[in-house]
């Protein structure tokens, strides 16, 4: 075969495959683009939705061209690839949906128990056993230490059970007469494994209580730096807080005198 006689063919050859391509070959051709682009994918849910319509391609292109153990195949994958996509699509939701905590809290009430308070009772004390998670449904409850006033709705007690040694790490107060609910950290860890709604939630409820701590903690702080700054000159010793007095040099003994 000569040049002159290859490059017309060359030229010729698009022309040719598009006047010859049947319906079977299209489908291959996008099956096989589809399959390729999935692979360049980073996360499982495009990953997952390009394989199952790569699939269908190859489904009708087998079809199509006669391949049917290609075709079988191609349609053994597609409902796996479905299954798998529609699994992490529900597990997206039920994490947006356990970040809100609505929809937690609905499931988890038969699980608790009531409890009423009156005003001045003391729920628990910092350095106590701790054995039970709370909920607020109404009155009025403060942690003592951080002087933290909780909201109607609102989970008090799981960092508890996430302290290494299982101690209370503030004191609850009952403020105004009102209603708890209350649930064992027994329950809460059977929970924790069977739903990953709630171990999603607790995960942030623990954390936001840490950050709320820290965040108090540096309020108190800037506070007593604002009024120690505010103290006429007087001595470091005193002004400064326990712990944080300045080094002074030992006095050197005078010397004798040689008279």
């Amino acid at each position: 075969m000569h040049w002159n006689t290859l490059v017309p063919d060359l030229e010729a050859a698009p022309s040719w495959a598009w006047s010859h391509m049947t319906w079977g070959d299209i489908a291959g051709y996008v099956g096989a683009v589809l399959f390729v682009i999935s692979y360049f994918r980073k996360t499982m849910i495009p990953l997952r939705a390009l394989g199952a319509m790569s699939n269908l391609c190859f489904v009708a292109y087998g079809y199509l061209t006669g391949l049917y153990p290609m075709m079988a195949l191609h349609a053994a994958l597609f409902p796996l690839n479905g299954v798998r996509l529609y699994q992490m699509m529900v597990l997206v939701r039920r994490v947006r949906t356990a970040a809100e905590g609505n929809r937690t809290m609905n499931w988890l009430r038969p699980f608790m128990s009531s409890r009423a308070c009156r005003a001045g009772e003391v729920l628990f004390h910092k350095g106590d056993v701790a054995e039970s998670l709370f909920y607020t449904v109404s009155g009025r409850f403060r942690l003592d230490e951080s002087n933290i006033e909780l909201p109607i709705s609102a989970f008090v007690g799981e960092l508890g059970l996430l302290a290494p040694d299982g101690r209370r790490t503030q004191t609850l107060k009952c403020d105004a007469a009102g209603e708890l609910l209350v649930i064992s950290y027994d329950q809460v860890k059977m929970l924790y494994f069977q739903n990953p709604d709630f171990g999603f939630y607790f995960l942030q409820l623990a954390t936001s209580r840490l950050f709320q701590n820290l965040q108090t903690a540096e309020t108190l702080l800037a506070a007593a730096n604002a009024r120690v700054s505010a103290l006429p000159d007087a001595d470091p010793a005193v002004v400064r807080p326990p712990g944080h007095e300045p080094q002074r040099r030992p006095s050197l003994p005078l010397p004798l005198s040689t008279k």
